[in-house]
């Protein structure tokens, strides 16, 4: 007993030395500091506050990222003041400060509390928040969400706090540098609530405004995005919209990227990837102004801006070039400006209503919250001041009365604006007025008209897609008539291709040419077997890959729209995403995402890039891929055979997340059919299956063994084309075979990688690998086993059979493939 009692203050101060680490996990004290790399995580494993390094970049800062496989950096400290070395510092100075230090101990962050705190600590919340406490009576002294950088998570307020507090979003000013960018978001206090996005001080995106359940601006919110805000108005006048949507199978989070572009993000915590689900420039249209004063902006239509009836373009001339900031002015004065009692006929003012459309900009608006919507429009008929008019659910009644700027025409929701024009009898739609006869037999006219035109058009399309059969050389097509010209050339005879086809974006020569710079040099990416590839930047700043399909190219019209129909059809988040294609006069080409990490080969290639993926992140990617292609195999609505899987061929986004791209050379499999025989072999050598290779027969198993190639080629970080072992003259393949039989595998491991902590779960990966590149197909798992494999979920693996191509290749590295610096797959056409 009496070796008990003695035990007791060791058990004690055991018990403070164990609860203090427990504390330390999620704070910060004037004796706890974190140094680099060191970093706390919030008490539900939501968040972590630690140093990290953008990408292409060499700085070290301090931020809070979402505690996921794809870290998204949420907050930064220290945006505008790097750490240039790693022995930085997150700290509480003697004053009660949270501060960020440099390796000699100069300030470069500070919290900047106004009065001195003896005994303070910062908490990372769960929610986020990174929150500075006064510890001798728990009153906030400062809290990250109070500044925010570029990212709103739940519970973040957004919007006018007090008089001078107004919390906005600011952009990194690019993807590698943190500091202040050009655009800011937040609310306008002077106006209705609504969300802006500025580039610099200037409007650049609005939302249109908050009814009390959506943004009457942004379509969507109709429907899937109903429930992601709410407006919340406290006893001291703050007003702020807070993201109140919560789910325990995906994490929603909201980014301003440096382009200006808001989007919304969700994390899937079943699938564990995050994507982007929307963003806020959809089109030219979204751009704030686009079409200026009293014009409207559709993005269906060309040209998309159009002037509102009894408007007419104030400068012709920049309207024809494609200028339309000058907007509109009105053919007609109103009744009050003409000084009379009546219209031209004797006939009052009369309403234009446009239906479906973001309403106008608000600099001058009116609101009569108790008129009814019968009132409202009276109240403006008898203004003299008022230009148009809408009511809307929850809103009420709102009045105009300057320029109408910023107006969007929708396909659904939206709200009905009904502007004010003089009466003109062939050219307005009077308000609570039907058609007039003469309106409806121009209508009728037109319809004949229109029929008789389609049907002349159709006889000269069949009778120049006949003569296209003969000269296969002069294509000078649309992309339907490309649809037509491939259809007869593949056989295939679905339709319904060709109406998704119709619901791609199609984007002129002119626009891709200015995106480009006139598809200048520096902007070229690379070449490949479809022709050079350039980076270019649209009207809305979004950065995409463009394709262009050369005279020279070894792929032709069928591999153009083979890629195009596939493309269309296919959604997932390890696929590369098409955004739409040009076919104009002979010019062929394909607009992609941009992917500023490049290909997958760059990275295995350069010592320096492989050194940024760590273990975690080469899982990451390898079942990334893994997903992208059991999706193709088994749950999409087609079954594909991607035929030219490697490296080269996987794209890495700004999170490094992989996504599989060229489908040129893609095949859809029907229901019932297992595998095909070409006579036609294309592919890179290294990475085509043996009966591919040897006898054109593919199949899934033929994408299975390319998988296998990739997953050893990112664990060892060597490619198989240019990889051999001088002892032995074996391949990767052979060396991999080798050391599995030595039960060695894990000597193939990257150098970069060496970590005992990491041996049983690598050997497991070159296992699985090795079974995927088995030579005889049928040996080899589909996708789902693989995964399954990779995932622990099959607990014993099967012994794998002899691989194929086990001795050295003998290609040089430009005879096998051609190693891609591209932002888009290049595919390479070899082994005829």
């Amino acid at each position: 007993m009496r070796g008990l009692k003695n035990l007791l203050p060791l058990l004690f101060l055991f018990a403070c030395f164990w609860l203090e680490d427990c504390i330390a996990m999620d704070t910060i004290t004037i004796d706890h500091p974190i140094k680099d790399p060191e970093t706390i995580v919030s008490s539900g494993q939501s968040f972590t506050l630690g140093f990290f390094t953008p990408v292409n970049s060499n700085n070290r800062y301090v931020g809070i990222t979402i505690n996921i496989p794809a870290q998204s950096v949420v907050w930064v400290a220290n945006r505008d003041n790097p750490i240039k070395d790693s022995a930085g510092s997150l700290a509480i100075s003697g004053d009660g400060d949270l501060v960020v230090l440099n390796g000699q101990k100069e300030v470069l962050w500070s919290s900047n509390v106004s009065n001195s705190v003896a005994n303070s600590s910062a908490q990372l919340l769960d929610t986020g928040n990174l929150v500075l406490r006064d510890n001798s009576n728990g009153r906030v002294l400062w809290e990250s969400f109070q500044t925010p950088t570029d990212t709103i998570v739940r519970t973040m307020k957004i919007g006018v706090i007090s008089k001078n507090n107004m919390i906005r979003l600011t952009s990194w000013r690019s993807p590698s540098d943190p500091s202040v960018g050009n655009f800011s978001f937040g609310v306008d206090p002077l106006r209705l609530p609504e969300f802006f996005t500025w580039n610099h001080s200037k409007p650049y995106w609005r939302s249109g405004p908050w009814n009390g359940n959506v943004f009457i601006g942004i379509p969507a919110m109709g429907t899937a995005y109903q429930n992601r805000f709410d407006l919340v108005t406290d006893q001291n006048g703050s007003q702020y919209f807070t993201q109140s949507f919560t789910s325990n199978l995906e994490l929603y989070y909201y980014v301003l990227n440096s382009s200006g572009v808001f989007m919304e993000k969700v994390w899937l915590y079943g699938d564990g990837h995050s994507d982007v689900s929307w963003t806020s420039l959809g089109s030219q249209c979204d751009v704030y102004g686009k079409c200026g004063p009293f014009g409207s902006c559709n993005p269906q239509h060309s040209p998309i801006c159009t002037c509102l009836q009894g408007f007419e373009p104030k400068n012709k001339e920049e309207w024809e070039e494609g200028n339309y900031t000058s907007g509109c002015s009105r053919k007609a004065l109103l009744q009050c400006d003409r000084n009379i009692s009546a219209g031209q006929d004797g006939k009052p003012d009369v309403f234009l209503t446009l239906n479906n459309v973001k309403v106008p900009d608000f600099s001058h608006l009116m609101l009569f919250l108790r008129a009814t919507e019968e009132e409202c429009g009276i109240q403006c008929l008898n203004n003299c001041s008022c230009i148009a008019y809408a009511y809307t659910t929850g809103i009420g009644c709102m009045h105009w009365n300057s320029s109408l700027i910023d107006i969007q025409q929708f396909s659904f929701n939206g709200a009905d604006l009904h502007v004010k024009v003089a009466y003109s009898k062939p050219a307005s739609t009077p308000w609570r007025a039907g058609f007039s006869n003469r309106i409806k037999a121009v209508i009728a006219s037109t319809v004949i008209l229109g029929s008789l035109f389609l049907a002349i058009s159709a006889y000269f399309l069949r009778k120049r897609l006949t003569r296209h059969r003969g000269n296969k050389q002069n294509v000078n097509l649309t992309l339907s008539e490309a649809w037509e010209v491939s259809r007869m050339e593949t056989g295939v005879s679905d339709n319904s291709e060709q109406s998704k086809l119709e619901e791609l974006p199609l984007y002129s020569y002119e626009t891709l040419a200015n995106a480009t710079e006139n598809f200048h040099a520096k902007n070229k990416l690379g070449t490949g077997g479809f022709g050079p590839v350039f980076k270019g930047e649209l009207f809305n700043g979004q950065q995409v890959a463009v394709k262009r399909l050369s005279n020279s190219s070894n792929q032709g019209i069928k591999e153009f729209m083979n890629e195009v129909v596939l493309i269309s059809k296919l959604q997932h988040r390890n696929l590369v995403r098409l955004l739409g294609c040009c076919v104009q006069r002979e010019e062929k080409m394909l607009v992609y995402e941009y992917m500023p990490n490049k290909s997958l080969d760059s990275y295995v290639i350069d010592s320096k890039k492989r050194n940024l993926l760590d273990w975690n992140r080469r899982k990451f990617i390898i079942e990334g891929i893994g997903r992208g292609l059991l999706y193709l195999h088994r749950d999409s609505r087609l079954k594909i055979i991607h035929r030219d899987l490697k490296l080269s061929n996987i794209l890495l986004d700004d999170e490094l997340n992989p996504k599989i791209s060229d489908f040129g050379l893609a095949r859809i499999f029907g229901g019932n059919e297992d595998q095909a025989n070409t006579n036609r072999v294309v592919g890179t050598y290294g990475y085509m299956a043996p009966e591919y290779a040897m006898g054109g027969q593919f199949s899934e198993k033929s994408d299975v063994y390319s998988f296998g190639v990739l997953l050893l080629e990112i664990v060892s970080g060597k490619k198989n084309t240019s990889f051999h072992s001088e002892e032995n003259k074996l391949s990767l393949i052979g060396y991999a075979w080798k050391l599995w039989t030595l039960n060695q595998a894990i000597k193939l491991i990257d150098p970069l990688l060496s970590d005992p902590r990491i041996e049983m779960e690598v050997s497991r990966y070159v296992h699985a690998g090795i079974l995927c590149v088995q030579e005889s197909a049928s040996d080899r798992p589909n996708m789902s086993n693989v995964l399954s494999m990779l995932n622990s979920e099959i607990a014993e693996l099967p012994p794998p059979k002899l691989p194929a191509y086990t001795a050295t290749l003998g290609l040089s590295e430009s005879e096998s493939s051609q190693h891609s610096v591209n932002d888009v797959s290049l595919t390479t056409l070899q082994g005829r």
